[in-house]
């Protein structure tokens, strides 16, 4: 089976060679993480590992990074003497990672090719892999078991959609997740796809979603900058992780708005100049953060502020009297409506959501999200934009869905340490 996966996989790389090519002409960001993906390991990770007892975890994106924050922080004090290490795959996640956890112990997680993944293993010699969500890798996996490094799956779901396309391929799903000591799922439904799909009797165990326990301890410096030149009981529209076609739904509805402001918050930062260019033709009065907050001004009615930058959102989404997730309005599954609930923000998204399923029903039922269409949209914003009373009775309710969920840092943690106990 191997075999045959490395034969695929190797073709598909082939395959996909020319566009990466060009990426990497195009954007240098994609020619500084082929060294890394190809196993060259930074010398400055190299240093880290000399610390030894490294648990190597790995999150793929900004979502990924987030939610591993706080438990990063709790692996290393639950297991005394050992050293979180976090690769990413995006390089946005890359940068996220960086300025939380610093550049010394942040790389790009390698390409699932053997000689790759080995090196990465002999460099850190880990005690311990902590893969985020659903980043399973056959080769990975398998230089894993191989070298007697046992493998954590924290924070795992299993969507509608991912539930769908894994099981014609039961037998590779079951192989690969041979190699995972523990299976952490974010909820019971998890669990019953994951058993379902022939996890092993006592691998699974229900522990939460880590997401629920992403909190912002103090105000980001942007926050405060923008508290003090927002004027005084103007609404604010915080639109969050938007994908291509929303920022143009969004920029429809603003036109029609004269007496709020809008902070549009690009999900991918390559997105970032291209939805610059739909704000310039829209004819709106719009600025660029960055730019912004080198020469602070005074916020007028009716602007739109472009969030061109990583890490800020979910601070910034205390400013709003109401929230729009992105994600959720064209089929991409949706984004974390848990980080504007836990500022008591209500949430307005679309009707994707299978990637954040168990939140958004949590929000449904406490009746503290607004699920839309793209035609209800504009109504939707502007009815809690301009009804500060509904706003706050409904974002009171999303903060109570917040913290009642917390938790699940404290039930991962004491899974792994106790899976650590039985392997010593």
């Amino acid at each position: 089976m191997m075999t045959l996966y490395r034969l695929a996989y190797v073709a598909a790389l082939l395959l996909s060679a020319p566009y990466w090519l060009v990426r990497m002409l195009m954007q240098r960001k994609y020619a500084l993480s082929l060294r890394q993906r190809l196993g060259v390991v930074p010398e400055r990770v190299r240093q880290t590992a000399k610390r030894g007892n490294i648990v190597w975890l790995h999150a793929v994106s900004v979502g990924e990074t987030l939610a591993a924050t706080r438990l990063v922080e709790e692996l290393e004090r639950a297991l005394p003497g050992h050293t979180v290490v976090i690769s990413t795959t995006t390089a946005a996640g890359q940068m996220l990672a960086r300025q939380r956890f610093g550049e010394d112990r942040v790389f790009y997680f390698p390409l699932d090719l053997r000689f790759a993944v080995r090196r990465y293993l002999e460099a850190l010699r880990p005690k311990l892999m902590v893969l985020m969500e659903s980043e399973l890798w056959p080769c990975h996996l398998e230089e894993c078991r191989r070298g007697g490094v046992p493998v954590v799956v924290a924070n795992t779901r299993v969507s509608d959609r991912s539930f769908r396309r894994t099981q014609p391929v039961r037998r590779l799903w079951q192989w690969m997740t041979g190699s995972v000591s523990l299976l952490l799922a974010q909820s019971d439904e998890d669990a019953r796809r994951l058993h379902a799909l022939g996890a092993r009797p006592g691998q699974v165990q229900t522990t939460g979603n880590l997401k629920y326990d992403i909190r912002v301890g103090t105000e980001m410096p942007i926050t405060t900058l923008l508290r003090t030149h927002l004027p005084q009981g103007l609404p604010v529209l915080v639109a969050g992780s938007t994908l291509a076609g929303e920022e143009e739904k969004l920029i429809a509805c603003w036109k029609q708005v004269q007496s709020a402001v809008m902070i549009l918050a690009v999900r991918h930062p390559e997105r970032f100049d291209g939805v610059a260019a739909l704000l310039d033709q829209s004819g709106l009065k719009w600025m660029r953060l960055s730019v912004w907050r080198k020469a602070p001004q005074p916020i007028a009615a009716g602007m739109v502020l472009l969030l061109d930058s990583i890490g800020e959102l979910a601070s910034v989404y205390s400013l709003a009297r109401v929230a729009f997730v992105g994600g959720s309005l064209f089929g991409a599954g949706g984004h974390n409506p848990l980080e504007p609930a836990q500022w008591s923000v209500p949430v307005v998204q679309g009707m994707s959501y299978e990637n954040f399923r168990d939140p958004v029903d949590a929000l449904r039922a406490a009746d503290a999200i607004e699920l839309v269409t793209v035609d209800r949209l504009c109504t939707q914003i502007n009815e809690l934009l301009f009804d500060a009373t509904h706003a706050g009775a409904m974002g009171r309710r999303a903060r109570d869905v917040f913290d009642a969920q917390a938790g699940a840092t404290a039930r991962t943690i004491s899974a792994i340490v106790r899976m650590m106990e039985r392997l010593e």
